[in-house]
């Protein structure tokens, strides 16, 4: 495990030296680790040249296998740690703007002996703490990557876009999507595939790049800025309001999809009884959401 965790660094840098520095090791030690994977395996992972650093066919092949591997390696450390625990425990991870206090609380009214644990996610982690151990359970966003997850749909919300409150379009009631044509995404454009399709920034070489984005605070204050609009669920806009932002219905835009999900090879009781809970407690159309007013 050590050695592939050293290879996942090495191949996710494509450069011994800032692997090395990644993983707090000197860059002979990883490398003879890295000499010694490809010993154990009998082939080449890496080619190495004047060039630089580049995965093999083989590297490549273990890269893809290797992620998932050290996830449930890591999960499997956490839930035997847990099940030494006195008391039972339940992580639940939930994305932003969604409140689960309906199913927990009807969770622990069947279970008052465990102890239930809340994880706030993201778009980039909400999958990954189901797989490496962090959260038994989440609430989640799709899409996601479904495999080696059960997934079980809980309901359907529209997502609004977010536009600074001195926008030329912020007086309005609402929106096409054909008017934010124009505007530059801060987010993957595959996530928003109805602005995609119109968006004039993507035709070309024009897009301006978008920094890294890992939270809805950090959306909202590039919003409020002007550097560009984003797309959110609609709880999650009612949730994080502020003055300077105006969040309004885009006619033409899909609905987010909440669901449940955990992974599938889990047997866990405490897992079925949550998503029960959560099923008929959450599991309805939200019809009481209003965007506040601007």
């Amino acid at each position: 495990m050590r050695k592939l965790r050293y290879f996942v660094a090495v191949a996710e840098e494509l450069h011994f030296g800032r692997a090395a520095e990644r993983l707090h090791i000197a860059q002979p030690v990883l490398s003879r680790q890295i000499r010694s994977l490809e010993d154990d395996l009998g082939v080449e992972v890496f080619d190495r040249d004047r060039r630089g650093t580049l995965l093999t066919p083989a590297g490549r092949q273990l890269l893809e296998d290797a992620v998932p591997l050290l996830a449930s390696a890591q999960a499997l450390i956490r839930r035997v740690k847990a099940a030494a625990q006195d008391t039972p425990t339940l992580t639940i991870g939930f994305m932003p703007g969604i409140t689960v206090t309906p199913a927990t609380s009807a969770f622990t009214a069947r279970h008052p002996g465990v102890n239930v644990r809340l994880l706030r996610t993201s778009w980039e982690d909400q999958v990954e703490v189901l797989l490496d151990g962090r959260a038994d359970i989440g609430v989640v966003r799709l899409p996601i990557d479904q495999r080696g997850l059960q997934v079980r749909p809980l309901f359907q919300e529209p997502r609004v876009v977010m536009l600074p409150a001195g926008h030329r379009l912020a007086d309005r009631a609402a929106v096409t999507v054909r008017d934010l044509a124009s505007e530059h995404l801060l987010q993957d454009p595959d996530a928003v595939p109805e602005w995609r399709d119109v968006a004039l920034e993507l035709r070309g070489k024009r897009r301006p790049e978008v920094p890294a984005i890992h939270q809805v605070e950090e959306k909202l204050e590039l919003v409020a800025s002007g550097a560009g609009i984003c797309v959110l669920p609609l709880s999650t806009a009612t949730f994080y309001t502020r003055p300077d932002v105006v969040p309004l219905p885009v006619e033409g835009l899909g609905p987010n999809e909440v669901a449940l999900a955990w992974v599938a090879t889990r047997r866990s009781s405490l897992i079925r009884d949550f998503a029960e809970a959560a099923a008929e407690t959450l599991g309805r159309p939200r019809t009481d959401e209003q965007l506040p007013a601007h």
